[in-house]
């Protein structure tokens, strides 16, 4: 008996043919693009890697997107009392003016504490009047040996700012004189010839003293310090002028 076996088949005959293929491929692409067309329209994009897979439900994974949609968003800005900084009201390269006054910032410092700025710490003038923050600077002429202290006080409103002005309308010495770099407070017992005004300016108030350089002592201010302390009084409100 002779058994006849079927011959093999060949290797072409394993694989579909090659129009069949490429048909395949073509329906492969055209519904990949898509795809990727429909979440571009949506204003989303997703980028695959081989070997990766979605993390599963509940781990950290789905914390991701979220976390990186923060990133780019706009810094809030900083509120009044963040800004509230001698620098940026009263820069130091910045010139001082007003009418023939010219003055350069000759020292700077600020402070939250009301207190802090007032030459008897034991005592508030300012207690229950909602201070809620200080400057303080000096303004050195240009053209006169003449300094002058400005310390600016902040608080919520116009009318909070105008009941503290009752209070210390005549007490412009009850708060520390700003010294420029390099000078200091005279020896104890001197008086220096000074002027001082308190102004309102917005919900700010301005305590302006204006002395001499050398701090001479005098029972009043002459000519040239009352017309110094009314304008660098001007000078340093120009800031605060129109914030209500």
């Amino acid at each position: 008996m002779t058994i006849q076996r079927e011959a093999p088949a060949r290797a072409d005959d394993e694989q579909p043919p090659a129009g069949h293929r490429a048909a395949g491929e073509r329906r492969r692409l055209a519904v990949l693009w898509s795809v990727v067309a429909v979440l571009a329209a949506g204003g989303v994009w997703v980028v695959a890697t081989p070997k990766q897979s979605a993390a599963p439900a509940g781990q950290g994974g789905g914390d991701k997107p979220a976390a990186s949609a923060a990133v780019g968003q706009p810094v809030p800005p900083l509120t009044e009392s963040q800004s509230f900084l001698s620098e940026r009201y009263f820069p130091s390269q910045r010139a001082y003016e007003y009418g023939g006054y010219r003055a350069r910032r000759s020292a700077a410092r600020d402070g939250a504490d009301c207190r802090a700025v007032q030459n008897d710490k034991t005592r508030d003038v300012l207690a229950e009047l909602g201070c809620q923050g200080w400057l303080g600077i000096a303004l050195t002429r240009a053209d006169q040996p003449v300094i002058s202290s400005v310390t600016v006080l902040r608080f919520l409103d116009p009318e909070a700012a105008a009941k503290a002005l009752q209070a210390i309308r005549d007490k412009a010495g009850d708060f520390e004189f700003t010294y420029p770099d390099g000078l200091f407070a005279p020896a104890g017992g001197v008086r220096p010839m000074a002027a001082a005004r308190v102004d309102l300016v917005g919900h700010h108030l301005t305590v302006t003293v204006t002395r001499y350089v050398d701090q001479r002592p005098g029972d009043g201010p002459d000519a040239l310090l009352t017309a110094s302390n009314r304008s660098a009084a001007a000078a340093a409100g120009q800031p605060f002028m129109w914030m209500q």
